[in-house]
């Protein structure tokens, strides 16, 4: 995941339409047709599921149901790249949807159906026996490659015009770095569609202080739930990140990794809003074993997703050199654990713990979101 650096590969040319964008550049390492996880009028497709939400107050309360639903005609979309879950032998995962993929889908990707048209790309990701620093250039490639792929697939076909906010977490996040540095942050036309790039655990840098200048030249971290064309990047821990914290860190000389909070895009601390479906992740999977290990506890509800707005209260902070989303529970709710090790913090919930926040960010930057001209 963390170990995924940013891959060479060569951007097109700023001024280009975005049909051209995608018409043009090469794709390195793909070689096969796009196969999709999530994608509009997809059959059992895991990105629209039943979205009904009952919100709790720990430990036991219930506050209501919230009656959510996929959007019937939303303004924009989403483009999503899931992080590491594959657990495949090999050090490339093949492009079979495995039951890891359709719970990550689930878990990640499908709230944000609430706002916007949902595309997930499968990718031959590097598998959770390759994250440890020892993949290849080649395998590498092949991952970002599909993802690159997609991308294009997605512009020359699907996006006529609409506004797309990228969404990832972890490999996920890393992979919509490096594609945002080569084919969005350099090209005016294609820029314009970006509503938002909502990327923790991929530890996004800027210029020390800055809030741009790192990874991108011209997209800046997110300040405001009505701004668009900004980015959103985190990675969460506890009170404290230990001192040999995976994420939050950069050792680029003048650069620091960009810590956004999803409760408090202006500054400061927050309530955050945790959402998670009922249905357990893919049983016997790595990732649901992790799971287990944060210590997550919530009372049985009847609808297939729980909410508990309000149950912790999140900010960036700064600790021996790591910039960090800190979270501390509020009231009755359970003190999480980092997993699978301390140095990860909590990693696996990155995305879930905010994600109140973060589809109320996304409906209301799609409102503010005008069409390029």
């Amino acid at each position: 995941m963390a170990m995924i650096g940013l891959l060479a590969t060569a951007g097109v040319g700023a001024g280009a339409s975005a049909a051209a964008a995608a018409g043009t550049t090469t794709t390195a390492g793909a070689s096969t047709p796009t196969v999709w996880l999530c994608r509009p009028g997809m059959a059992a497709d895991p990105c629209t599921p039943n979205l009904t939400t009952t919100r709790i107050a720990f430990p036991d309360t219930v506050l209501g149901v919230t009656n959510a639903q996929a959007a019937t005609n939303p303004k924009v979309d989403c483009f999503y790249v899931y992080p590491t879950v594959s657990d495949q032998k090999t050090p490339n995962a093949d492009l079979t949807v495995d039951p890891q993929q359709r719970s990550i889908a689930l878990y990640q990707a499908s709230m944000f159906s609430r706002h916007c048209r949902v595309f997930a790309p499968m990718y031959r990701q590097l598998t959770l026996t390759n994250i440890g620093g020892a993949a290849t250039t080649e395998q590498q490639q092949m991952a970002y490659g599909d993802v690159l792929q997609a991308w294009q697939t997605y512009l020359h076909k699907y996006n006529k015009g609409r506004g797309v906010v990228l969404i990832g977490h972890s490999q996920g996040s890393f992979l919509l770095r490096h594609l945002i540095t080569s084919q969005i942050d350099q090209n005016t036309a294609v820029r314009k569609l970006l509503v938002s790039a909502i990327l923790p655990g991929g530890d996004v840098t800027v210029k020390t202080g800055s809030d741009i200048g790192g990874d991108f030249q011209h997209i800046r971290a997110c300040h405001s739930p009505t701004q668009v064309g900004c980015v959103i990047g985190y990675s969460t821990y506890g009170p404290t990140a230990p001192a040999d914290s995976t994420f939050g860190r950069t050792t680029a000389a003048g650069l620091q990794v960009l810590c956004t909070n999803p409760s408090a895009l202006g500054g400061g601390s927050g309530l955050l809003n945790p959402i998670l479906p009922t249905t357990p992740f893919a049983p016997g999977s790595s990732i649901a074993a992790g799971i287990g290990l944060l210590g997550i506890t919530a009372p049985q509800v009847s609808t297939p997703w729980v909410g508990a707005p309000g149950s912790y209260t999140g900010q960036c902070a700064s600790t021996g050199g790591a910039n960090y989303l800190s979270i501390t529970p509020n009231g009755a709710a359970p003190q999480l654990h980092p997993s699978p090790l301390a140095s990860w913090g909590l990693h696996l919930v990155d995305v879930n713990i905010a994600m109140g926040n973060l589809i109320n960010i996304v409906a209301v930057e799609s409102g503010a979101y005008h069409p390029a001209g």
